[in-house]
């Protein structure tokens, strides 16, 4: 009997026709009432205040389903586009149309054609003048001044009719008011005379009875959510269901289009579950519900999965929050326009896996930089659970984790960057050097956030050279600091000096003050280590330098000074990897490049340097971008040759060798003019006698009797063994000029 009334009352409040029962009722009326949605975990229920109500639900939904599935389909068909439409077309048309528009998170963004914009063009429009969204996946628009939806198709029509007929606007009741089915006007209007008298019949909170108000609130988890609160969301009760009523204000007018009836139930192990309904069907009800409450300069947002959570999660943290229409099940598109004026959107949309799995599926859709998840698990529930154990809501939304991990990115993040790279080969090769033109051949140039590693033999000059390596790239405009803890700062500057001034200052003391005033104009610094130093001190003072100067570019000479400092009780080599992969770090993050002097082994004298002539492991070799290994071949009678080896080059895989020439006035070294003799390097190969293969001693020979004026007798040559290596450094190839030769 008392089910009964109670069907009676809800189906005179539905307006069930003529005050039929549902047994009787006709199809027609039972389109006007809501959809429910049971759980996954639903399978039978019994209603918590209603026994039978949940279950007629569940069967006028299914009859719903049945007379519209033809209706439904039919219309998807006439909606399937010709073909699948891109960003990059909708961009295109787009600009062939001379219409401005700017990339959102998930829409472009582009003045509203349904509305006259300003005179004055494209510049004198306003934020929120571009108030149509193009979702960049299906193309389907909302201009949010008027209200106006409809496909992408829909956009493209309007566009060309207002270029054909001139118009700078159209009238938004070209789409708006156009024809539907009699049906389908009927079945709206009937929708609309549903949800006003559902929503006239409930109850607000605050005119229950006290201990009603605080039955209904425990009933549905929400023991702890004040009065306030739920009058601020306009929160309803239905007294004849007992559910909660949940309005959706928009359109236009922010007028009452529909609404989310909630109820309780168990199920048959006894657990409380809630069954949801609403008016319109699921498919139309699009309600982010509290949008009404999201003021146009919030730019964060709470996303959750049911009005519960989202009040609670106001309620405590006083943050804009919405809860999604579906819960975890689905995230309409048309529903991302509304969150496109948001930065940072954290999604909590519940306390179980599925919650989690939705909302790393929801954040790619909403855009992964701007999404940052909650987590689920014992500490961190649903938003209505930690309210009611009086957990710290804010904490755990601080707490959120970024939906994209910062290590992993997608083609789309980097095509921008590529495409600047590939149009910009010059300036992405780095600053050119002006004093060393074949090492720029090489190396194309000095890049940011690169490692290189320079080796040479000891005494050959390497703080020499790299000081006016450099000097060269300090004078291009290349911020520089030097960390020199071989030799102290005054002796570095003054090299450094004399190698900018190209001249003995020694002899030309007249001229300091003028060389000096110019050199100090250069963004050239220096630490104030001498010495053994620790890794820590070194590295905050690097990262002081990158703050406070802008450096781009760190020279350390050299790597063995800083690893007295470090614990002793470590293997040598284990420090050296660990320094060095600080320093790629430190290369990598600071967007700096850093040269690092490393000595080498102890090789024989008559030997040529390699990669694995690096002291220390492999790790050296394998974490730097470049390796310059400064070559020196000592002869009998005269100083030694020097050249310089590019042995590895991760930029563009370009190796190579090239002499330098020392000028010991100026302390600088240079490229060879041409028509003197370049130097080659010739592998030497021991034989079983142990005497040596190769030329290399009958040359030290030649040149002794070139100085003593004799004449040099050719020597017989000698069987070549060697693998032949492509490349100057192994050829012994000389130019058609006679340059190159071998001394």
């Amino acid at each position: 009997m008392w089910t009964t009334l109670c069907l009676r009352r809800a189906a005179c409040l539905l307006r069930v026709a003529g005050g039929c029962s549902s047994r009787h009722a006709p199809q027609r009326c039972l389109t006007t009432f809501p959809l429910s949605r049971q759980p996954p975990w639903h399978s039978q229920t019994q209603a918590f205040a209603v026994p039978r109500l949940c279950y007629a639900t569940k069967r006028w939904s299914v009859s719903l389903n049945l007379c519209r599935t033809f209706k439904k389909d039919t219309k998807s068909t006439l909606d399937i586009p010709l073909g699948p439409v891109t960003v990059t077309d909708i961009k295109h048309y787009l600009r062939s149309k001379d219409v401005p528009f700017h990339d959102g998170y998930s829409c472009l963004h582009a003045p509203s054609i349904f509305c006259e914009q300003p005179p004055g063009g494209s510049g004198t429009l306003s934020k929120d003048s571009f108030s149509i969204f193009i979702d960049k996946t299906t193309g389907q628009f909302l201009c949010m001044e008027t209200g106006v939806e409809g496909s992408w198709e829909d956009l493209q029509d309007c566009l060309e009719v207002m270029q054909k007929e001139g118009q700078t606007s159209m009238n938004p009741n070209v789409l708006l008011g156009y024809p539907a089915s009699l049906e389908e006007q009927e079945e709206r209007e009937m929708e609309l005379r549903e949800v006003q008298r559902i929503w006239s019949s409930a109850v607000p909170f605050s005119d229950l009875h006290e201990e009603d108000a605080q039955l209904a609130k425990t009933m549905f988890g929400m023991g702890k959510l004040t009065n306030a609160t739920l009058k601020r969301f306009n929160v309803r009760f239905f007294k004849p269901t007992k559910s909660l009523v949940f309005p959706w204000f928009g359109g236009r007018d922010s007028g009452l289009r529909g609404v989310k009836l909630l109820s309780a139930g168990t199920d048959a192990a006894g657990q409380v579950v809630y069954t949801e309904a609403t008016v319109p069907r699921p498919s139309s009800y699009h309600n982010l519900f509290g949008l009404p409450l999201v003021g146009r300069k919030d730019s964060e947002v709470v996303l959750t999965g049911r009005e519960a959570d989202s009040m609670a999660v106001s309620q405590a943290t006083g943050l804009p929050s919405l809860a999604l229409p579906r819960g975890v099940s689905c995230l309409p598109p048309a529903l991302l326009p509304y969150l496109e004026q948001f930065r940072r959107v954290t999604l909590w949309l519940g306390g179980d896996m599925r919650s989690w799995e939705a909302s790393k599926v929801f954040s790619r859709k909403l855009g992964l930089k701007r999404c940052s998840l909650v987590r689920p698990g014992n500490q961190q529930p649903s938003a209505a659970e930690a309210l009611a154990q009086g957990r710290n809501l804010g904490r755990i939304v601080k707490s959120s984790i970024p939906a994209a991990h910062k290590s992993i990115v997608s083609f789309k993040q980097l095509r921008d960057d590529v495409y600047g790279e590939l149009s910009n080969t010059e300036q992405v090769a780095g600053v050119k050097w002006t004093r060393f033109p074949d090492l720029t051949k090489i190396l194309k140039g000095h890049r940011k956030g690169e490692l290189t590693v320079f080796t040479g033999p000891t005494g050959s000059g390497k703080t020499t050279f790299i000081s006016e390596y450099a000097l060269d790239l300090c004078m291009n405009g290349v911020n520089t600091l030097w960390g020199s803890f071989e030799i102290n700062n005054v002796r570095l500057a003054k090299i450094m000096l004399t190698q900018f001034s190209m001249q003995r200052l020694e002899d030309n003391l007249e001229q300091y003050d003028a060389w000096a005033d110019r050199f100090e104009e250069l963004p050239l610094y220096f630490m104030t280590f001498h010495g053994q130093q620790s890794l820590k001190v070194v590295l905050d003072t690097m990262q002081h330098a990158v703050y406070l100067y802008d450096i781009s570019h760190v020279v350390i000479d050299n790597l063995q000074f800083m690893m007295g400092q470090e614990n002793l009780s470590v293997d040598k080599f284990a420090v050296q990897d660990h320094i060095i992969g600080a320093f790629r770090k430190f290369a990598t993050h600071s967007s700096c490049h850093v040269t690092l002097i490393i000595h080498p082994r102890k090789e024989e004298d008559d030997k040529e340097l390699q990669t694995a002539s690096i002291f220390g492991t492999a790790k050296a070799s394998q974490e730097a971008d470049n390796v310059l290994i400064l070559q020196e071949k000592k002869l009998v009678t005269c100083p030694g040759r020097r050249s310089l080896q590019v042995a590895k080059n991760r930029f563009d895989g370009d190796v190579g060798i090239f002499p330098l020439e020392f000028n010991k006035g100026s302390l600088t070294f240079a490229t060879p003019l041409k028509g003197k003799h370049k130097l080659r390097k010739v592998k030497l190969e021991k034989t079983e006698e142990g005497g040596v293969e190769g030329g290399e001693v009958e040359m030290s020979k030649e040149v002794g009797k070139k100085e003593k004026g004799e004449k040099i007798e050719k020597p017989a040559k000698a069987p070549r063994t060697a693998k032949t290596v492509k490349g100057a450094q192994a050829s012994g190839k000389t130019s058609p000029k006679g340059e190159g030769k071998d001394l």
